[in-house]
């Protein structure tokens, strides 16, 4: 249409964290990447099926009172392509070859764009926490019960990376590093470190980024294990934690629908 380019891009969107354990959501002001309003978490129903997870989400958007034009984007514990789920982690597996987004638009009637959760929360970190400025390539990794990555360039998301599951000296790499393992393991952080190592030589080697940030629960931790780590590529805490998979879906869902 010749009129797109003068149409005014949304102050406002609305992200989902769809998570195993729990659905949160909040406005996100678009600005400055903070909620606009408390977020609200309402357990994961069990079984998480489609049906269910959907009805759940549509309860957390109809609390707030939003206008109909704002875009929602919920993030998914899966590979998305085109809004459909490839795969199902600590969600019902029936969600697998489920068209996320037809399912979270069927519920709430609204427009809806579904990301992968570690693609989300990498997007936040570029726009507005750790990330905010960087030129070039940025490569995201959460360390969590796996590992999960976003890479951007030049502020573009390449979707879908998963490179949690490189294979590393014969092992799927999230089976060594991931923070869990850590735990599994009862290794402690000069320990964990040495794997950690491992993993992000091999990763700088593949991708030579200009930036990783380091996200996750465990991040918080970040002075007991980045000094240990001696790569060439400068390695930085995420800053946005908990936020920043609902301000990454919001963002990409403004982007998308805005």
């Amino acid at each position: 249409m010749s009129d797109h380019k003068h149409k005014k891009s949304p102050d406002t969107a609305f992200g989902v964290d769809i998570g195993g354990s729990g659905i949160k959501g909040a406005p996100v002001s678009l600005a400055d990447g903070q909620f606009a309003a408390d977020r609200l978490r309402i357990p994961t129903p069990q079984p998480s099926t489609p049906d269910a997870v959907a009805a759940t989400v549509a309860k957390v958007v109809d609390s707030f009172h939003l206008g109909k034009d704002v875009p929602i984007g919920v993030t998914f514990p899966a590979v998305i392509l085109h809004g459909v789920a490839q795969s199902a982690a600590n969600v019902d597996k029936s969600w697998i070859g489920t068209d996320v987004e037809k399912a979270v638009h069927d519920a709430t009637g609204r427009r809806v764009l579904a990301v992968n959760d570690a693609d989300a929360a990498g997007y936040a970190e570029v726009l507005y926490g750790a990330a905010k400025g960087v030129q070039g390539v940025v490569l995201v990794v959460t360390l969590g019960t796996g590992i999960g990555s976003a890479l951007i360039v030049d502020g573009h998301l390449v979707p879908n990376t998963e490179l949690g599951h490189l294979e590393i000296d014969g092992y799927d790499a999230e089976t060594r590093a991931a923070e869990s393992v850590r735990d599994r393991d009862d290794l402690d952080w000069a320990q964990w470190a040495e794997r950690l190592q491992r993993y992000f030589t091999v990763v700088e080697n593949l991708f030579w980024p200009d930036l990783f940030v380091v996200g996750g629960g465990v991040s918080k931790h970040h002075k007991d294990f980045l000094p240990l780590l001696d790569i060439r590529t400068k390695i930085v805490p995420a800053e946005l934690r908990n936020a920043a998979g609902i301000v990454g879906a919001a963002a990409l869902a403004a982007q998308a629908h805005g």
